[in-house]
């Protein structure tokens, strides 16, 4: 299911995810790009290996508690963790997603949105939200711009904007300057993760009335 991934994440983001800087849910959306683009991946890496330079050079000695090396010890004993069942290749849900899913789409508990649209909101810390988009063949996200970021990755199908055209693995980053209509390609349905740190905004009066209660 790879193809070229043409829309990626920023130098920004991939630092902050380094650093352990992130939100939960922006945390999730790196991860699971970074499971299907290479380019991503190796640039994540070397904003890591710069992070381990400069933890090597500060100063290495801190204190311990009196516990620690018993605590230490007791997780030795109890030997390694069993390994987790691979996750298929073939699945549309990249593996970070699927361990919050609890397996693959046929896992996810989808609710109605309006217009055949649907969402499964993910578990993840209050500061941003994280949520699976079902759009069908066709179909479109009603018109909004942003109170703040919002990044949305393809995981199936594609859909396009008054930006471009996102297929699987591409990520779109649209914050207050971004006013757009996402449409889902004729072809297929679209599923995708979208992360927010702030409400939409949206143009037309019914999505703004049903907003609270879709927690969009």
């Amino acid at each position: 299911m790879r193809n070229e991934i043409k829309h990626h994440m920023t130098d920004d983001l991939l630092m902050a995810y380094a650093a352990g800087n992130l939100p939960e849910a922006f945390d999730l959306m790196v991860a699971t790009h970074l499971s299907l683009c290479d380019h991503c991946r190796a640039r994540a890496e070397s904003f890591d290996a710069v992070g381990g330079c400069v933890l090597q050079e500060q100063d290495a000695s801190a204190s311990m508690s009196d516990g620690s090396l018993a605590a230490t010890m007791a997780l030795i004993a109890q030997g390694a963790p069993k390994a987790k069942p691979a996750h298929p290749t073939c699945a549309v849900l990249p593996a970070p997603l699927q361990d919050y899913v609890g397996g693959d789409v046929n896992a996810i508990k989808w609710k109605p949105v309006g217009m055949g649209v649907k969402q499964a909101i993910l578990p993840t810390t209050s500061e941003a939200t994280a949520r699976l988009l079902f759009i069908p063949a066709g179909a479109a996200v009603p018109d909004h711009s942003h109170n703040g970021i919002e990044l949305t990755m393809v995981l199936q199908g594609a859909f396009s904007d008054e930006i471009d055209r996102f297929a699987r693995g591409d990520v779109e980053i649209a914050d207050q300057s971004i006013h757009h209509t996402p449409t889902a390609d004729i072809s297929e349905d679209c599923i995708c993760l979208a992360v927010t740190d702030a409400p939409l905004k949206f143009s037309k009066l019914m999505p703004r009335l049903f907003q609270p209660f879709l927690r969009i």
